[in-house]
């Protein structure tokens, strides 16, 4: 199957994991879409449900390409930890965070050009050491916070965080690239097609 690969994503985190691995998508294009979880929503649930909106929403402008979206959430239990609004809300999330296990979520969506949809999910477990209240003013000083789910960013300052992960790394900085790739090849899309 022929058709390009749109990244519907405004994460420049994600082209970098791609260029990783030799993939680089033939157009990014950002959806705008609303994510606010909804009642109840599952966190697992929600990271598959904004990844197909995300998709869709791509799909209708490149409708003969492939079109790869994602979504990243953070939960600790069933409750989501969304971008942080500001620094007290990042800081509220990494004491909440501190010396307890979380699970980063990615979902991930493919529609292809004849417009089968794909939707998955990878879940990895992330444990945080204790944090001193010194090291949470630290990382909020540094800015890093801003954007990520759950206030952090593993790639970051806060891989000193982090003793342990259970699951992908690549899906906490926000792509699972061993199921993504093995999804497209398996609908028929190939690096080797451009």
């Amino acid at each position: 199957m022929s058709g390009k690969l749109i990244l519907a994503s405004a994460s420049p985190r994600r082209v970098e994991l791609l260029a990783q691995v030799g993939i680089s998508p033939d157009a990014v294009a950002p959806a705008d879409i609303d994510e606010t979880p909804l009642r109840r929503e599952r966190p697992r649930l929600l990271a598959e449900r904004l990844s197909l909106g995300k998709a869709r929403a791509i799909a209708q402008q490149y409708p003969d390409d492939f079109i790869l979206a994602a979504d990243t959430v953070v939960s600790l239990g069933i409750r989501v930890l969304e971008k942080p609004a500001d620094a007290h809300e990042a800081a509220k999330f990494l004491k909440q965070l501190s010396g307890r296990r979380h699970r980063v979520i990615g979902g991930f969506a493919v529609i292809t050009p004849d417009a089968k949809e794909v939707v998955r999910s990878v879940v990895t477990q992330v444990r945080f050491k204790r944090l001193t209240d010194q090291e949470i003013t630290a990382y909020i000083n540094g800015g890093e916070w801003q954007g990520k789910a759950g206030g952090y960013a593993i790639q970051g300052a806060a891989a000193a965080f982090i003793p342990w992960i259970g699951g992908s790394y690549s899906n906490v900085v926000g792509l699972p690239l061993t199921e993504v790739l093995a999804t497209l090849n398996g609908l028929g899309w190939s690096e080797a097609q451009k």
